[in-house]
């Protein structure tokens, strides 16, 4: 099997969707035993699981980005900060082609922390 380059991978995931994207990495993750998720996430993921005994409650939430708003690099700023691993082009791109899901299946607390700071930066967001 041929070694793919650093390069030649990136230019894979750039062709790749956000979803791809993320079943790629859930598989990296279990196949060789590490997690990408970044430690502020992963803190605040922390309290909110025994927090949720009720089976009726949503505890998995999706962000979706309705609107960039007036101020576009402001929020290209913030999804780059919310969304682990997004370059600039990735995340303009992104805010350019809104309404996207921005972060799918995250916990309540982290949800509504994307939501307040993207919201901030002038973002129009709705959870769902």
């Amino acid at each position: 099997m041929a070694k793919l380059s650093t390069e030649e991978l990136l230019d894979a995931f750039k062709e790749m969707t956000l979803l791809e994207l993320s079943d790629f990495v859930k598989q990296f993750e279990t196949t060789f035993e590490v997690t990408a998720a970044a430690p502020v996430a992963v803190a605040a993921a922390g309290p909110a699981g025994p927090a949720a005994p009720a089976e009726e409650e949503k505890d998995e939430f999706t962000v979706v980005l309705e609107s960039a708003g007036d101020k576009k690099i402001q929020v290209i700023k913030v999804v780059r900060e919310v969304v682990s691993g997004l370059g600039l082009k990735e995340a303009k791109e992104l805010v350019e082609s809104a309404p996207k899901p921005l972060l799918e299946n995250v916990a309540k607390d982290v949800a509504d922390a994307a939501k307040e700071k993207l919201e901030a930066a002038g973002a129009k967001i709705t959870l769902k």
